[in-house]
């Protein structure tokens, strides 16, 4: 392995690290040395990648940024109409948000006000009115429904489950998922769209096997 190499893994272990402790003692309360200590770092490494606590807590949020982005592009390149690439959407994300711990601190600390350019959950308000804008050209939304109220309803609930989903990660099941959507698509699919539509998601909402993945919203 590479002296390079070495740096590029020590650096992606001192992220997952910091993501692990942030999430269970929040950023006031975690420590430098215990973010080290964890994966077997001096600090001293840990200062040449990072030069402070607040750098490293960007970084977790740029690394849980990336993994939605990447979700959200995949399944938008795969999947089709927009209102089932919305579905499979927010399935992935809350696929991430029980398993990856990296997205779990990067929205708990993006919400608290760490990181650069926009939060996680401004992205993924962006990301859904895009589709609502294309499901509507796509003449898959009910007629008389404003889609601003559409877009308003979506991300309030799925933001709801990322709240709830983090003391209890059944809020974030597929089943809860589903549940969800067939009660929502039925108030804002077009008569002609529900049949075509699957509110439990298609194989594009699961992660690809490249690893850590995917939100939403815009690209970085």
């Amino acid at each position: 392995m590479t002296k390079q190499e070495r740096a590029i893994r020590t650096r992606s272990r001192l992220v997952n690290s910091a993501a692990d402790v942030f999430r269970r003692q929040g950023y006031e309360r975690a420590s430098l040395a215990s973010i080290s200590s964890q994966v077997g770092v001096s600090s001293g490494a840990l200062h040449f990648h990072f030069e402070n606590k607040a750098a490293l807590a960007s970084a977790v949020v740029l690394e849980a940024s990336r993994a939605l982005c990447r979700s959200a592009s995949h399944i938008q390149r795969t999947q089709s109409p927009a209102l089932q690439a919305l579905i499979d959407t927010t399935h992935a994300v809350a696929e991430l948000l029980r398993e990856n711990v990296v997205v779990q601190a990067g929205y708990q600390l993006s919400v608290a006000g760490h990181g650069t350019g926009q939060p996680l959950r401004t992205k993924w308000q962006s990301h859904v009115a895009r589709l609502i804008v294309e499901a509507d050209r796509e003449g898959m939304l009910r007629a008389g429904v404003p889609r601003e109220d559409i877009t308003a309803s979506i991300v309030a609930s799925t933001v709801g489950f990322e709240l709830l989903g983090r003391d209890s990660r059944a809020w974030l099941s597929r089943g809860s998922l589903t549940g969800y959507w067939q009660v929502q698509l039925a108030t804002l699919a077009s008569y002609d769209a529900l049949d075509r539509l699957l509110p439990a998601g298609t194989d594009s909402a699961r992660i690809p096997p490249q690893g850590t993945l995917a939100l939403a919203a815009a690209k970085s």
